[in-house]
């Protein structure tokens, strides 16, 4: 959590002059900005437990319009945020300095499909799943699938550098950006990369997927489609324990087979699920992998055959349940996608942790997770992308209990440092953000950090682009509010993991 304290409240934010609104009214018409107290609370948070206010909202349609209230912003010394779909998980478009605050909701549109070249022009609030469901009648689809792709958008895809369940055989978000165009600190459109494929020079483009928004304000991007394949195969494979699971990862990696997805969901979110979503998972069970194969039929046969004879083979193992309809797949794979929502059940408040580890020690950090939630006295269950080895241990519980917030705290930071010794990194999808600043000194040196610093001041040097996010210096620690945990961090539709 940012600055590793719990509790503020920043309050009512400044308000600019007269003639600075006058200035953004002219550029995006009157009912584009937003200064209200009331309607400001709406833009206090994402899916992490911090809140700031920011001072405006301004609400763009175009990159030209983006453009022109970034030169305001800097004109003006004032911060600049960029925010979409807002189901980010560490705190990346809370609006710590407060400043401006761009709402691209208004842009939204699929500009461009190439199907003969496979990729798509988009708008930066484009909603992922959205795009699939465009482009699927052309046979195409865009493969990064978050488990917030219902809401989350391609832009903040792009600044956080989302995975998902498919990531292990399709890649991340980066790997599907062909080209962004950028609103840079001067107010200008730079296009990085484009719809032509191997574009010479640096590769600015995937220096800015991932970066937070620190760079600049992406307003469009080309990204890849692909082919839908023609057959899927979706399947449980059950263990009577985690570490029974993760060797059957390892086996399944070892024989050669990648899956186009493998899920890990250990016995305490089986048990979560089954009562909101009563998909049918067989009781006692200790964990499963929920896995998909794709491809044409023959392919799909013989894969399938061996992922379920290697999964048979290794001890502890349950057998294996096909979903036989499309029906009976994406229940399986709601109820995967929609598991903060069944946390909910348990309690009303969590923190989710996004440590990524080897493959071949997964199941051991997820035993020392447990450990970590026994000693702490924190209900903790977890899912994982475990083909990647990227592990989400959600620690639930009531914010309203005494004493429990230190607990909270105390348990995601050794579940970090855990994924940390085990030669794994900080996080695997949801981006730095405010929430794991504090951790970046564990996986980089003062050199490491203060090379990226100067990456970013080259795009960046007025310090106005989401300041006080990724970089772990004195000055965005002094800036960052503590977080206030209450509604932001309540389980609802639009919180993902």
């Amino acid at each position: 959590m940012a600055g590793g304290q719990i509790g503020v409240d920043v309050g009512r934010p400044a308000t600019l002059p007269a003639r600075v609104l006058r200035e953004l009214r002219e550029i995006v018409g009157p009912d584009g900005v937003l200064d209200r107290y009331e309607d400001l609370l709406v833009y206090e948070y994402d899916g992490y437990l911090d809140r700031a206010l920011p001072t405006v909202v301004v609400r763009p349609q175009s990159g030209a319009e983006v453009a022109a209230i970034v030169k305001v912003a800097v004109r003006e010394r004032l911060a600049v945020v960029a925010r979409g779909g807002a189901s980010g998980l560490s705190g990346g478009v809370i609006p710590i300095a407060g400043g401006i605050m761009i709402d691209l909701n208004r842009m939204y549109r699929v500009l461009e499909v190439d199907v003969e070249n496979g990729l798509a022009a988009v708008e930066p609030c484009q909603i992922n799943l959205d795009l699939s469901t465009a482009v699927a009648s052309r046979g195409l689809y865009y493969a990064p699938d978050p488990s917030s792709q219902k809401v989350s958008t391609i832009g903040g895809n792009i600044a956080e550098n989302a995975g998902g369940p498919h990531c292990l055989s399709r890649g991340l978000t980066t790997n599907h950006i062909l080209g962004i165009e950028l609103v840079t600190q001067e107010g200008l459109l730079c296009t990085l990369g484009g719809a032509a494929p191997d574009a010479p020079g640096y590769d600015l483009r995937g220096l800015v997927v991932g970066s937070e928004g620190t760079f600049g304000i992406v307003t469009k991007a080309w990204v890849r489609l692909l082919s839908l394949p023609p057959e899927t195969a979706t399947f449980l494979a059950v263990f009577d324990s985690v570490e029974a699971a993760g060797a059957a990862t390892s086996a399944l990696v070892a024989n050669g087979v990648v899956p186009s997805a493998m899920e890990l969901i250990d016995g305490p979110s089986l048990g979560a699920l089954e009562q909101a979503f009563h998909v049918g998972y067989p009781p006692g069970a200790g964990a499963v992998l929920l896995i998909d194969v794709d491809g044409l039929h023959e392919a799909v046969e013989e894969q399938t055959a061996l992922v379920a004879r290697i999964c048979e083979d290794v001890p502890g193992s349950l057998g294996i349940q096909f979903a036989a309809t499309q029906a009976e797949r994406d229940k399986l794979w709601a109820a995967r996608k929609g598991a903060l929502a069944a946390y909910g059940r348990i309690a009303p408040n969590y923190y989710i942790c996004d440590g990524t580890v080897p493959r071949s020690r997964l199941a051991e950090v997820l035993g020392k997770v447990r450990e970590i939630s026994e000693r702490h006295r924190v209900w903790t269950g977890a899912v994982a992308h475990i083909g990647d080895g990227n592990l989400h241990p959600i620690i639930v519980f009531d914010a309203r209990e005494p004493g429990i917030l230190p607990r909270v705290e105390a348990a995601h930071d050794e579940m970090i440092e855990a994924c940390v010794a085990a030669g794994g990194t900080i996080t695997g999808e949801h981006g730095v953000g405010l929430e794991k600043r504090k951790y970046m000194p564990l996986i980089f040196t003062p050199d490491d950090l203060e090379r990226m610093a100067r990456v970013r001041d080259a795009f960046n040097t007025s310090g106005l682009f989401n300041p006080g996010k990724v970089l772990p210096e004195a000055a965005a620690e002094a800036t960052a509010p503590r977080p206030k945990i209450g509604i932001a961090a309540a389980v609802g539709p639009d919180t993902w993991v």
